[in-house]
């Protein structure tokens, strides 16, 4: 897998670790982020290509930092 695909990975992994943390359903981030639920399932499995503006949506509905999202660890947020 190439290094724009793992990138996918990470952060939809990131993003489903902080959802299910914050005992949130697509449908309710989805809401909280004034996004479509069916885009951040797509997110979650890597599927799109997410923009700034929505990772900022993303973050701002997780009540996280944008980096908490982007860093490259394993830590949950």
């Amino acid at each position: 897998m190439n290094s724009k695909g793992k990138i996918l990975i990470r952060f939809g992994n990131k993003v489903r670790k902080a959802r299910k943390l914050k005992g949130l359903s697509q449908e309710q981030l989805a809401h909280k982020a004034n996004l479509h639920r069916t885009y951040i399932g797509m997110i979650e499995r890597a599927e799109k290509n997410i923009t700034l503006l929505n990772i900022e949506k993303i973050a701002n509905a997780l009540e996280v930092e944008i980096i908490d999202l982007l860093i490259n660890n394993d830590q949950i947020i």
